[in-house]
């Protein structure tokens, strides 16, 4: 099965082609908020060097969120556009969970962590037990003491992963978290691809066609809070 897979939900702007699990070909940017131009020359890029067409895809994979409001949307629909003609399955990966997937060979806890501001990171919890990979926690947005006492709970050597990874090592107190290598500690389209490889394995139908594909906030955006602080002052 060919994958072809887009990060796009924090700075890096990464696309990956993969053949099942077996990753063809990876590239990663630091683009910032430069990804309406540049994803869809990476993409390109990366099909013709593979000597394919977005026709020979069988799987699109995106990491829908929870990240930038804006690289978020942007990666949605790039994904959207290139499916739109073919009816391609698109996999819509949490970017927590393709972060995790990067690491899964590690043996312990792996913790995703992505800064959400106010002191406060996304975040969710994952396990990796004797090649095992499961989720342990859902999606959310926790302060560090609320992580600290998760990690806590779980009593194993953890691992953090994600953009959020120096403001997580220094505000997090838990003392079982060990130094993560550092190749693992960025988002990358790879991880992406594979989670939306092992979802169509076990469920194509959990991969509709990218008429259903959609972004996931787990905050709202600075215009919806502001809405509401005005729909208060009347």
């Amino acid at each position: 099965m060919k994958i072809l897979a887009i990060e796009s939900s924090a700075g890096v702007a990464s696309v990956a082609l993969c053949e099942d699990l077996a990753c063809r070909h990876l590239v990663q940017v630091q683009s910032e908020n430069t990804h309406s131009t540049i994803l869809l020359p990476l993409v390109a890029d990366a099909l013709e060097k593979q000597g394919l067409t977005a026709g020979d895809i069988d799987l699109f994979a995106v990491a829908v969120g929870p990240g930038s409001y804006t690289g978020v949307r942007i990666g949605v629909a790039t994904v959207k556009g290139l499916a739109a003609a073919s009816g391609t399955p698109c996999a819509a990966v949490s970017t927590l969970e393709g972060l995790a997937r990067n690491a899964d060979y590690l043996e312990g806890v792996i913790c995703p962590v992505i800064d959400a501001r106010r002191g406060r990171v996304y975040t969710a919890l994952f396990e990796s037990r004797n090649g095992v990979f499961s989720r342990l926690t859902e999606d959310g947005v926790l302060s560090f003491e609320e992580l600290d006492r998760l990690l806590k709970k779980r009593a194993r050597v953890a691992y953090l992963v994600g953009s959020g990874y120096d403001k997580a090592r220094a505000g997090l107190k838990y003392e079982k978290i060990k130094e993560t290598p550092p190749q693992l500690r960025m988002e990358n389209a790879y991880g992406v691809a594979k989670c939306g490889y092992l979802r169509y394995l076990a469920d194509p139908k959990s991969c509709p066609t990218e008429e259903k594909l959609l972004p996931v906030y787990a905050l709202k955006t600075q215009a919806e809070r502001e809405r509401e602080e005005r729909l208060k002052k009347g």
